[in-house]
C-alpha cells in the first residue's frame, strides 16, 4: 500500500511540474483526487485493511492527498502569476506616444432642420407635442374628414396593423388628438415619424418624417396663415424669401393651398436647383374644416383654424441642397461628415 501511494504521489507531482497550462492541471487533479480519481480509490479498499493497520494506512493516504493538493495550489498560482505578468507587459503605455483623439458624433441633417423649424415656431408662441405613430383609423382618416371610401385609405399606401389600427400616414393625426385634450386656444406643433407604401428612390420612402402645424382661436382667417408661413419661409431660408400659394384639396381643409418658396438659389430668375421656374414648392395648408373642428367638440360659430403640413426631409434636402433622400439614411460616414 505505501509503494503504491509513493507510486502515485511521485507521478503526480512530477505531472504538477510538467503542466503548463490551468487546463493540465484541473486534469491532475480529477485524475487523482475526483471520485474516480486513484487517490480516492486507494481510500476505498481501507475496509479490507486490518483494523490495527487502519489509521497509519489512512493517515498515509491524507498525506498524500494534502502534499498534492499543495502543489496543485502552489503551481496553480504560479501559473496566474505569469499571465498576469503577461498581460501587464502587454498592457504597458507609452506615455510619450500621441494620444488618439476620438471621434465625436454629431446631429443628423434632419435633426439640424427640425431644430430650426421649432426654434422658428417656438419663438411664434407654439408648442411642441408628439403622437403615436400607431394610430386609430378613427384619428388617422375618420377624424380628419377622410370617409371609409377615400382613396387615401386603400392598402397599397397605408400600412394596416389590423381593421382599426394601423402605423399613421401623416402627423395631422396629432391635431385632431391635441383638440380632444385641450380648448382653444391651440397652437401646437406636431414633428413625427410617418409610413406609406411607398417605393424607395431619391425623393420618396416608405417611412419619412412630417412636420404638422395647427392653430385654433377666434376670428383666425386665412391672412394670418399666410403672414405666419411667410415668416416661416423667411427665417428659414433667407429674408428674402417670397411666398405664394396655390389652390389645392386637402380633405381636412377648407380652402387648401399649397405653398411655393422663391428659389433661394437664383433668387427667383430660374436655375437648375428650381428647375427653371424660380419657384420651388415646399409645403400644403389651409383653413381647418368645419367638420373637423365639430368631430373634436369645437364650436365653429366661435372658432376657426388653419393647418399646414411640411415634409421634414424636403426641409433638409433644399436647405442643404441633398439630390438624393436616401443619403439620410444610409448611415454613410462620409456624407453626414459634411454637416
Amino acid at each position: 500500500m505505501q509503494e503504491k501511494l509513493n507510486e502515485i504521489r511521485a507521478l503526480a507531482l512530477k505531472r504538477i511540474q510538467e503542466s503548463d497550462t490551468p487546463e493540465k492541471l484541473k486534469e491532475i487533479q480529477i485524475a487523482v483526487l475526483g471520485k474516480k480519481g486513484e487517490l480516492t480509490s486507494i481510500m476505498k479498499t481501507l475496509k479490507d485493511v486490518s483494523p490495527e493497520d487502519r489509521p497509519k494506512v489512512g493517515q498515509m493516504i491524507n498525506d498524500a492527498r494534502a502534499e498534492i493538493e499543495k502543489n496543485l495550489e502552489e503551481a496553480s498560482k504560479k501559473m496566474q502569476e505569469q499571465v498576469r505578468n503577461a498581460r501587464l507587459k502587454a498592457e504597458v503605455i507609452d506615455v510619450t506616444l500621441p494620444a488618439k483623439k476620438p471621434v465625436i458624433g454629431h446631429r443628423h441633417p434632419n435633426t439640424i432642420a427640425l431644430e430650426e423649424v421649432e426654434r422658428i415656431f417656438v419663438g411664434l408662441g407654439y408648442e411642441i407635442t408628439e403622437g403615436p405613430e400607431i394610430e386609430k383609423d378613427y384619428y388617422n382618416f375618420e377624424a380628419l374628414n377622410i370617409p371609409a371610401d377615400h382613396p387615401a385609405k386603400d392598402e397599397q399606401d397605408t400600412f394596416y396593423i389590423n381593421g382599426e389600427m394601423l402605423l399613421r400616414t401623416q402627423t395631422s393625426s396629432t391635431q385632431i388628438h391635441a383638440m380632444e385634450q385641450g380648448k382653444p386656444p391651440i397652437r401646437i406643433l406636431a414633428p413625427g415619424r410617418v409610413f406609406r407604401a411607398d417605393e424607395v428612390d431619391a425623393t420618396h420612402s416608405p417611412s419619412f418624417h412630417q412636420i404638422e402645424g395647427l392653430v385654433v382661436d377666434k376670428n383666425i382667417t386665412f391672412a394670418d396663415l399666410k403672414g405666419t408661413l411667410a415668416q416661416f419661409a423667411k427665417e428659414l431660408f433667407g429674408e428674402d424669401t417670397k411666398v405664394k400659394f396655390r389652390p389645392h384639396h386637402f380633405p381636412f381643409t377648407e380652402p387648401s393651398a399649397e405653398m411655393d418658396v422663391s428659389c433661394f438659389k437664383c433668387g427667383g430668375k430660374g436655375c437648375r436647383f428650381c428647375k427653371g421656374s424660380g419657384w420651388i414648392e415646399i409645403l400644403g395648408c389651409g383653413m381647418v374644416h368645419p367638420k373637423v373642428l365639430e368631430r373634436c367638440n369645437i364650436d365653429t360659430n366661435e372658432y376657426t383654424g388653419f393647418a399646414f403640413g411640411v415634409g421634414l426631409e424636403r426641409i433638409a434636402l433644399l436647405k442643404y441642397e441633398i439630390d438624393d433622400m436616401r443619403l439620410l439614411y444610409e448611415n454613410d460616414a462620409r456624407f453626414l461628415d459634411q454637416f
